[in-house]
């Protein structure tokens, strides 16, 4: 339940509805981020657009890998599961609690390894990276220059979603009460999932 009073699906107008039913679509309820932003519904707008440009050239596993890195690093409970969940389904739960958890794992590159802990520096404190950490990328695991932003670009994108909804209160909806239950608990990094039942624009579309 977040700390604001936010606008009920119930009672969304305008704009505020307009995104409430992209977010439904997506996810079959009005996610409890969603709610967050219905003072500034285009705050959200906006945000999609720039993370959609942001992941346009990032191939799926790289993107997830980059984005679970950081949403770990931030202590993100939902971005966490979101897309530790999406990622299980591209390299196996397993490989994912092995993300979680910080150890190896057969189906992760050691490159990849790299990439992952770049992106968790760059979540947990970017002022420390230095260009032999960049040229370690470069010159070791073969990523290129425009590789590289784009791995600094969605780890540093996330930064600014999760400590929105974390200074807000927002929590993981219980929907991921769902998920196979070690990665369920491997993934469930900051806040509790809530057991509030999901909001839904109209009535009769409730479960």
């Amino acid at each position: 339940m977040p700390f604001i009073r936010t606008i009920p699906a119930a009672e969304a107008k305008d704009d505020v509805r307009a995104m409430y039913q992209r977010q439904q679509q997506a996810w079959g309820y009005v996610p409890d981020y969603a709610r967050v932003f219905s003072h500034r519904p285009e705050v959200m707008a906006r945000w999609g657009k720039l993370l959609a440009e942001i992941k346009r050239p990032v191939d799926p596993r790289r993107l997830e890998m980059v984005t679970l890195s950081a949403a770990l690093e931030l202590h993100h409970t939902p971005c966490s599961l979101a897309h530790g969940a999406e990622l299980a389904k591209i390299i196996g739960k397993d490989a994912v609690i092995a993300i979680a958890n910080g150890e190896d794992h057969d189906e992760i590159t050691e490159a990849e390894q790299a990439m992952m802990q770049f992106a968790r520096q760059v979540a947990r404190d970017a002022s420390k990276i230095n260009a032999d950490d960049v040229g370690t990328l470069k010159e070791v695991h073969g990523f290129t220059d425009e590789e590289i932003f784009d791995i600094a670009a969605v780890a540093a994108s996330r930064s600014f979603f999760t400590k929105v909804l974390d200074a807000l209160g927002s929590m993981a909806d219980r929907s991921f009460l769902k998920l196979d239950e070690n990665l369920r608990h491997a993934l469930t990094v900051g806040r509790p999932i809530s057991h509030t039942p999901p909001e839904y624009l109209d009535k009769d579309q409730a479960a």
